[in-house]
């Protein structure tokens, strides 16, 4: 059957002359929809748009029905940033990476825009396994009750987690720093660069908690190495931090022009995906577990939300993302001391949306 398949789409591609694009994803469970309509294929067949594989987990066909669309070269990159130098070089056609490794290629004049969000949400405060703290009023009264600063966790400076911790506490009158010497803060924020140092840095006494993206709260606990105290969308004041984006997909800006019809399927494609596995979660922690080696119970645990919506809490977390970068001078060209509404129409075309 196997064979027949790919037999059967070699001869359309032939036939129609298919576009042919590099598609890029990560290895993380951000990237779930993708993930799971290559995993899921024809089984999507019914969404009227779906991946037909060629070459399992390296060519797929793009499918409107039963009209070939485009073949997509599957690549697997490393980071975000190796994502934005592919876009750079021209190697990288279509890619989910987060929407501020995006926001930087464009700055240095990469020709791209972001498509949609990917997902929402799913992150947590996490303290060690011992701990029981519970919700935001118990957290807070354990930070204003210690001698010394809490010391926090995260994994890079511009992650989601990092930013809605430090803006969540200041608006909660906190004092937050990232100077060890300040010893009258309330929290000391630790970077501690990597997410493959949560665990450890919890365990030495390096931090008393760390914030991270899904899975990594799940599994601490799934492994008995942490304790969740809050999710963090839970952070005062209560709403603001619902949505707060994180990964995207992007497309180069020739891509846009040239197949808007490919994007508009793909990010259909994306959409009716991500609605499965929000509506399937044991099944989506299956096919992780398969695909990626995540435990299948921290996927289907996590409180990740799979949307393409740019909603307007996902839009003022942009613009949070945009600030905070220029505040650290990351930005060296376009976006160098702009506000969001000056640079809306450069990092994103929601066109693809709209017309769903």
């Amino acid at each position: 059957m196997v064979a027949a398949a790919i037999l059967s789409a070699g001869q359309s591609m032939a036939e129609d002359k298919l576009p042919v694009l590099n598609v890029g994803y990560i290895f993380t469970t951000h990237h779930s929809p993708f993930i799971v309509a290559m995993a899921q294929n024809e089984e999507f067949k019914e969404f009227g748009v779906h991946l037909r594989p060629v070459v399992d987990k390296l060519k797929y066909e793009l499918m409107d029905g039963d009209k070939p669309l485009a073949l997509f070269n599957i690549i697997v990159n490393k980071s975000g940033s190796e994502t934005t130098t592919m876009f750079a070089q021209g190697n990288m056609d279509i890619a989910l990476a987060s929407g501020t490794a995006i926001m930087a290629g464009i700055d240095q004049g990469t020709p791209m825009k972001m498509l949609c969000p990917t997902h929402v949400d799913g992150m947590g405060l996490v303290f060690p396994p011992q701990n029981t703290l519970k919700g935001w009023d118990q957290v807070a009264e354990y930070i204003k009750a210690s001698g010394q600063p809490v010391k926090i966790g995260y994994h890079s400076p511009t992650s989601a987690p990092r930013i809605i911790i430090e803006g969540a506490l200041q608006k909660a009158g906190l004092k937050v720093t990232q100077d060890a010497t300040v010893q009258d803060a309330d929290v000391l924020l630790v970077d501690l660069k990597t997410t493959s140092n949560f665990i450890p840095a919890l365990t030495s006494g390096q931090v008393d908690a760390w914030v991270g993206p899904a899975p990594h709260p799940e599994v601490s606990e799934l492994k008995k190495v942490g304790h969740i105290a809050l999710d963090l969308r839970d952070l005062p004041p209560a709403g603001a931090w619902h949505n707060f984006p994180c990964c995207v997909m992007a497309a180069r800006d020739a891509v846009i022009a040239e197949h808007p019809e490919v994007l508009r399927k793909t990010v259909e494609l994306l959409s009716r995906s991500g609605q499965w596995c929000n509506d399937h979660k044991a099944e989506e922690g299956q096919i992780l577990a398969g695909w990626t080696g995540s435990p299948a119970e921290a996927v289907q645990k996590s409180t990740i939300v799979y949307t393409t919506e740019p909603s307007k809490n996902w839009m003022n977390g942009q613009a949070t993302y945009l600030e905070i970068l220029n505040s650290m001078n990351k930005f060296r060209g376009e976006l160098k001391g702009k506000s969001l509404a000056e640079v809306e129409d450069k990092l994103f075309d929601f066109s693809f949306l709209n017309k769903n």
